[in-house]
């Protein structure tokens, strides 16, 4: 089969196309045929050395994929050959087959296409275990999801607004701020020319926001804190803007504030299918009602990998970007 593979740490020049052998079902696992693989920033991380895979996980990278289940193995109930399905990896992605636990494998939600449902299984269950079960956002509450142009963020304000929640978000420039409003957003500030905590406030009234979630990482951690509401959980999830960041306890103590950092991609076996499942039973039912939607900014070749990490470094890209075999 082929694969888009990293030939050593670097730029997008390192990646290209190999040719290795198909994978084979273990007892409980899925080979799935890949219609399209999501890029996620966590790739690049991968491609320049600093984000390497998990213990017994292909080399290559890609963490979520759509595609037909080509065989499985012979524990597996659920599944088998010809289901349409989406799934989230630990890598291995960008190549035409790729195997995966059981547990990790979604149906394609009601009303999705095929190739677009790729942008759905990071995003999802990211956004859920991130914004629900770590962040307990409730209906009411006001969340600032940063990032609200990129993959995760067109996910967090859909969902965050189909669970009745107030949303802030932020983005760079009037036709991005546009389309998050477009999305749900009740208040998009533009951060080239607004100060998101000054915003926030103004806002909720001088209260802040329940739940933080952020991609921006150390660079923002004192500005996050202090747009926290009394009770506010802050829940980092991304190091955009470094990964050290200083902060003034006397801001976190007198919000009785919490700040939580999870990744998912790490994340022992049972703990994702435990993700996963919730995520199926909670979020593809607003999916295939409309409520929430996969955001595709582009669909780019295989052979043209090295572009599409390209476009993701350059911050243009309004939602996923998605390789095709």
């Amino acid at each position: 089969m082929r694969a888009v593979t990293i030939s050593g740490p670097g730029p997008s020049g390192k990646l290209s196309i190999s040719s290795l052998n198909p994978p084979i079902a273990g007892q409980r696992d899925v080979v799935i045929a890949v219609a399209a693989a999501g890029v996620n920033r966590a790739d690049l991380l991968q491609r320049a050395g600093y984000y390497p895979p998990p213990a017994g996980a292909p080399d290559w990278p890609g963490l979520e994929i759509s595609g037909t289940v080509r065989r499985v193995g012979p524990g597996v109930s659920r599944w088998r050959a010809g289901d349409q399905v989406t799934a989230l990896l630990e890598g291995g992605g960008y190549a035409e087959e790729v195997v995966v636990r059981e547990t990790q494998v979604l149906p394609v939600p009601d009303g999705v296409d095929l190739v677009d449902a790729a942008a759905l299984p990071e995003a999802a269950c990211t956004v859920w275990n991130n914004l629900v079960d770590v962040g307990r956002l409730g209906p009411g509450e006001w969340v600032l999801a940063h990032g609200g142009s990129g993959g995760i963020g067109t996910f967090a304000i859909q969902l965050a607004r189909a669970l009745g929640a107030h949303v802030a978000t932020t983005a760079g420039g009037p036709e991005r701020t546009a389309r998050c409003a477009d999305l749900g957003a009740e208040l998009v500030i533009d951060h080239r020319e607004q100060d998101f905590v000054d915003e926030v406030r103004r806002a909720t009234d001088g209260r802040g926001a329940d739940v933080v979630l952020d991609l921006l990482g150390g660079g923002a951690l004192g500005d996050n804190v202090r747009a926290l509401a009394r009770g506010g959980r802050l829940v980092v999830i991304g190091m955009q803007q470094g990964r050290r960041g200083e902060l003034d306890l006397t801001d976190l103590l007198a919000r009785r504030g919490t700040v939580t950092g999870t990744l998912l991609r790490s994340r022992p076996a049972d703990e994702k299918a435990r993700i996963v499942a919730d995520t199926e039973r909670h979020v593809w039912p607003l999916i295939a009602d409309g409520q929430v939607r996969p955001v595709v900014h582009a669909r780019i070749p295989f052979a043209e990998a090295q572009s599409a990490h390209e476009l993701l470094e350059s911050g243009e890209a309004f939602g996923k970007v998605l390789l095709v075999p």
